[in-house]
């Protein structure tokens, strides 16, 4: 479906909306005169514009055009200081309301997304039910709603921009407040968006691979034993682990080669999630050799299965009347096209052929396709896997280690120690099915969850990164719903932010095993690092921004053409912007990430959060961590610019990212340290 067709559909259905409004043109005047006349000429913008907003959501359900009259005249309020008051109510209700939902669902989840058990056929009837699918419905019924639309403005994205710098707290409140009722999306259709969601994360969730059943093209087996790997997350953090390890490449090519069997759906069913079979992914077979299965189309299934609910929900957003639209201009407040540019800013600067030259020169060959997750300008390349597994295992055998551990960790990363024990004790740490995640909380008196994977055994580096991560999340999840001053600003402007902090939080895990060995260099290794990180998840948002394109335009569809768009998307964007740095070309691996499938456009967000997140460090430099990320996340859901011009002093760029990135260049250069890692 094309950009134009969707317009049509959605001006018709708005059209068709105002049909079925139980009052006409004459009724909505009528009421804002009388209004007028009662509250005064200098009240007459605010209800023209609330009496519109509330007229273009009231149904004939809803009461007919003397009951909307009545509805009205009795609630909109003139004075500043009720409407102040009103403001608060709404908030404090709206939050108990919403963070109760968040709860049930957080619960309701537990037997899928936790190591509590096995799961019964139940426990996914529970985790795809959504307490909240009601809730906005309830508020329009409930009448709670066309209050909020009646009294506070229903800004539009260029009035956030362009006036959203001068607002006052309490006006982006109401702006904040408002949002949530710009569109009536019926229950049934909430419900669907859930269980599409619900079953894709499942699927992700038991992806796992037994790395000791694989073979190379001589029948060794190059793992250990019980070595199990979720895709792509874990499968990608074994490939950057064995830059330092002896035999690494070989292991490193066998892994690329799972990947992209994973994605052109050849990897044979019984290798998923089972340690029975013994698979030789270079050639695709099973050894002893026999027939077999492949997995059918599942991963790209579950993809267009997400597209089908969200493509359900389209009708319903007049004004964003598609993922992509609401993607970007709702959740990211950021247009596509602005969006786009930023990432090819960073893609097609020369700078990175300086880059990938320094990194083939360390790495003493050719680079491969892999080598788009190159690690070796962190510290962590400098130690064997083996011995950072030891040590974490060793720190940490159950998630309760963890969870006792917290106020250490926070305490080391600079927050005072009464900060630290506030937060610990705003965090639990739950052990995870997946690889792992950070769920906030709704309301003030629920707490963050933390869910890492840590086997029986113990906690392994790779875990303990990605819980650092999470760490991350749930302190910005913390500071902006518990100390923050208006609640309807709880979080930060988009995700990329929250990526930002966990990604800050990540960066210093060797520094918290007390591993980390600063030297002259630091600071252009970190430039290096981050720039090629964002390099490579940049094109990965790129695909995932394309496919989302390719099924509008291709509604109809199969799991089998997505999987061949899939492909030729991924390919394309490889070839664009990856080979010119790498100079190999028509590589598919930019489709491994496991967020394509089962999380709705959200990877353009990781490549921004790297943007951000070097901006904050440059901020960080000689200022404490602790202190500056509490007086960040505090600033809240505002417009990304406005929230960069307050927290760090400057607009959000990728320039500062690209100027380190060519100063890093030259000082390696003159010292010539390109050496291997």
């Amino acid at each position: 479906m094309s950009e134009s067709t969707r317009g049509f559909w959605a001006g018709l259905f708005l059209f068709l909306s105002t049909i079925a409004s139980a009052m006409d043109d004459t009724v909505r005047q009528k009421t804002i005169e009388v209004l007028v006349n009662r509250c005064g000429e200098s009240q007459r913008e605010r209800i023209v514009r609330g009496v519109t907003q509330a007229a273009a959501l009231w149904r004939e359900a809803d009461g007919d055009a003397q009951a909307f009259h009545r509805f009205c005249l009795e609630h909109f309020i003139a004075d500043p200081a009720e409407l102040s008051q009103a403001l608060q109510r709404l908030e404090d209700n709206l939050e108990t309301i919403g963070g109760h939902t968040v709860e049930v669902a957080r619960d309701l989840a537990r037997p899928l997304q936790l190591e509590i058990g096995p799961i019964l056929a139940m426990d996914y009837l529970f985790a795809e039910y959504d307490p909240s699918a009601h809730v906005s419905e309830d508020l329009f019924k409930t009448k709670i709603a066309f209050v909020a639309l009646l009294n506070f403005p229903n800004t539009t994205l260029t009035e956030r921009l362009q006036q959203g710098p001068h607002w006052s707290r309490l006006q982006w409140a109401a702006a904040r407040l408002v949002q949530r009722f710009n569109e009536r999306v019926p229950a049934p259709v909430h419900q669907a968006l859930t269980r599409a969601y619900v079953q894709a994360d499942d699927y992700i969730s038991h992806y796992n691979l037994y790395m000791h059943q694989l073979v190379d093209g001589k029948g060794r087996r190059l793992f250990p034993q019980d070595l199990k790997l979720i895709s792509h997350w874990g499968l990608r953090d074994e490939l950057k682990a064995q830059y330092a390890a002896a035999e690494g490449l070989a292991r490193q090519r066998l892994i690329q080669s799972v990947m992209e069997r994973i994605i052109a759906q050849q990897i044979p069913q019984e290798v998923i999630d089972q340690d029975q079979a013994t698979w030789n992914p270079l050639q695709n077979r099973l050894v002893p050799e026999r027939p077999f299965e492949p997995e059918p189309d599942a991963r790209y299934q579950r993809l267009l299965d997400v597209f089908h609910a969200e493509q359900g929900a389209d009708p319903y957003y007049p004004q964003l009347p598609s993922k992509i639209s609401r993607r970007f201009e709702r959740d990211r407040e950021i247009p596509e096209a602005q969006f786009k540019r930023l990432l090819v800013s960073v893609l097609t600067d020369p700078v990175g052929r300086d880059v990938s030259r320094l990194i083939a020169k360390r790495l003493g060959r050719k680079l491969e396709p892999f080598d788009i997750w190159y690690n070796g300008f962190r510290p962590v390349s400098g130690y064997d896997e083996t011995e950072l597994d030891r040590r974490v295992m060793a720190r940490y055998p159950h998630t309760a280690a963890f969870q006792a551990d917290l106020p250490r960790i926070l305490m080391q990363l600079g927050f005072a120690a009464e900060t630290a024990e506030f937060l610990s004790g705003k965090i639990t740490v739950d052990p995870s099915r997946g690889a792992g995640h950070a769920m906030g909380a709704g309301r003030r008196d629920d707490n963050a969850h933390l869910r890492t994977r840590i086997p029986s055994d113990g906690m392994r580096y790779k875990g303990y990164n990605i819980a650092i991560h999470e760490l991350g999340h749930c302190v910005e999840q913390v500071f902006s719903l518990n100390r923050i001053d208006h609640t309807l600003l709880a979080g930060v402007p988009n995700t990329a932010f929250t990526e930002a902090f966990a990604f800050v939080f990540q960066s210093r895990d060797l520094e918290l095993l007390g591993l980390d060995q600063r030297d002259a260099l630091a600071e252009p290794y970190r430039a290096l690092d981050t720039f090629w990180s964002t390099c490579e998840i940049a094109a990965v948002g790129l695909v995932d921004m394309e496919i989302w394109h390719w099924m509008y335009d291709h509604p109809q569809a199969t799991a089998a053409e997505v999987k061949a768009a899939m492909l030729r998307i991924s390919r394309e964007i490889w070839n664009t912007y990856i080979a010119p740095l790498i100079n190999v070309t028509d590589s598919p691996l930019l489709a491994i990430y496991s967020h394509l499938i089962d999380a709705g456009l959200y990877l353009p967000d990781y490549s921004l959060g790297h943007i951000i997140m070097f901006q904050i460090e440059q901020y960080l430099h000689d200022r404490n961590l602790g202190q500056e990320m509490e007086r960040m996340c505090k600033l809240g859901a505002l417009t990304p610019d406005v929230w960069m011009q307050s927290a760090v002093g400057g607009p959000l760029s990728a320039e500062p990212l690209l100027q380190a990135t060519r100063a890093a260049i030259r000082t390696l250069n003159s010292s010539q340290s390109g050496t291997k890692p």
